[in-house]
Order: C-alpha cells, then sequence, then structure tokens
C-alpha cells in the first residue's frame, strides 16, 4: 500500500509536509552556488580564449544551485577536433598562470577548486549507450554553457537528445544544430600531448575514461549508485 503524503507551500518552495526546514538550507545552497558561479565564470572567460576550446560547461550540483560550502567546481570542456589533448595542456597552464585552484586526485579539500572532470572532442559527443540512464540524462540536461562557440552546446544536446525519453521537458533541441563534419586531422603534436599526459595519469587510473577523444574523470560510478539505490 502506498503511503500518502501532503505537499506544503512556503516562500516560493514546495516540500514534503513537516520538512520545511529545507528551505533555509535550499536558500543557503543558493548563495553559497552564486559565490562559486562567479569563480567559474572568470575562469571560463579566460579559458575561452585557448584556441581549442568549443564550449565550457558548469555542471554538477553547482549547475542546479546546490553546492555547499565544501563543494568543488566541476567543468566540462568540450574542444575542437583533434586538439583534446592540447587544448587541455593549455588550459592547465593558463589557470596555473592565473593563480586558480585546481582540485587534485586524492586531495580531500576541494572547497572552491576547480574540478575539470569532462573531456569531449567535438567528433565524439554522443553518449555511449551502456551509460545512458536516469542519472545520466539528468547531469547533462542541466548543464549550463558559460562559453559556447559555433553552437558547440546545441550540437552536444542535439547528439545526446536521447535524454528527453528520460526529462522529457529538460532541453530544447534544434535540429538545425547537427554536427558538421570536419575532416582535419590529428597533428603530431596531439599525439605526443595525448601520449604524454595518458603515461603521467597511468598510474592514477580506476574507472576513468582515457581516450584520444575523451578524458572523463570519475572515480566513483555515482550514476551506479544512485540508480542502485532507486531500483531498491
Amino acid at each position: 500500500m502506498i503511503e500518502k503524503v501532503r505537499i506544503a507551500h512556503k516562500d516560493g518552495f514546495y516540500f514534503l509536509e513537516g520538512r520545511g526546514g529545507l528551505i533555509y538550507k535550499r536558500v543557503l545552497r543558493k548563495r553559497i552556488s552564486a559565490k562559486k558561479t562567479k569563480i567559474a565564470k572568470k575562469t571560463a572567460k579566460i579559458l575561452s580564449f585557448v584556441p581549442g576550446i568549443r564550449m565550457i560547461g558548469l555542471t554538477g550540483s553547482l549547475a542546479m544551485e546546490n553546492s555547499s560550502e565544501e563543494s568543488d567546481i566541476d567543468l566540462m570542456i568540450i574542444t575542437k577536433k583533434g586538439l583534446l589533448w592540447t587544448t587541455r595542456l593549455c588550459c592547465y597552464m593558463a589557470m596555473w598562470l592565473c593563480g586558480h585552484k585546481i582540485r587534485k586526485p586524492g586531495n580531500k579539500y576541494q572547497a572552491d577548486k576547480l574540478c575539470l572532470n569532462m573531456w569531449l572532442d567535438e567528433s565524439d559527443l554522443i553518449w555511449p549507450k551502456e551509460d545512458r540512464n536516469l542519472y545520466t540524462a539528468h547531469e547533462i540536461g542541466q548543464i549550463i554553457p558559460l562559453a559556447n562557440k559555433k553552437n558547440t552546446y546545441e550540437k552536444f544536446i542535439f547528439q545526446n537528445r536521447w535524454i528527453l525519453d528520460f526529462w522529457p521537458n529538460s532541453v530544447r533541441i534544434n535540429k538545425k544544430y547537427k554536427a558538421e563534419k570536419n575532416n582535419s586531422g590529428t597533428s603530431v603534436f596531439e599525439r605526443f600531448f595525448y601520449n604524454l599526459q595518458r603515461n603521467y595519469m597511468k598510474s592514477k587510473i580506476t574507472r576513468e575514461t582515457i581516450t584520444p577523444t575523451r578524458a572523463l574523470f570519475h572515480p566513483q560510478d555515482w550514476g551506479k549508485e544512485v540508480m542502485s539505490r532507486l531500483s531498491s
């Protein structure tokens, strides 16, 4: 038998009756998120000058205005075809020169540190079928573009329009933003920087995805964890 619950409303928020205390927490996190978003926008403005950048997006809890004081700042970056690893190296050099705080693997203190944990080449934007679920669709749907060149965000969303199967009204799809063909090849420098960075990270790799066209750094599979709890 399904237990009946009552929904209450106060100050523009809806919540389960008896849990009005969540309003204060929500308002506080919104203020904290606003501070962190300023840092993210400043970073995106600087990184947008890197030639290989196509898109910089805000992800995770910060994109939902739900960050705590201890939270880091998650960014997703899409690069020009054949320049992911060259661009990644340039971005880290730019942040180091500008004195930006970068989260390092294993570092428990992460407050306000930048975490560039998702890198995609514009030629490899489609999410693998085996990783498509309610959680992943939500994470993609709530991405906020901070820098968007050549409608790359729209192309990314179009190629991942499968998220509408889980969240029908989460994003607007525009078919005119289909991915364009790009026949440029991979340079010798790009292959060198890929091998250089991959070898550096080799001993630290657990379940991260490291390929010439994408780098996803998620040592803990939150999608699997969330879906497991929902099905239990």
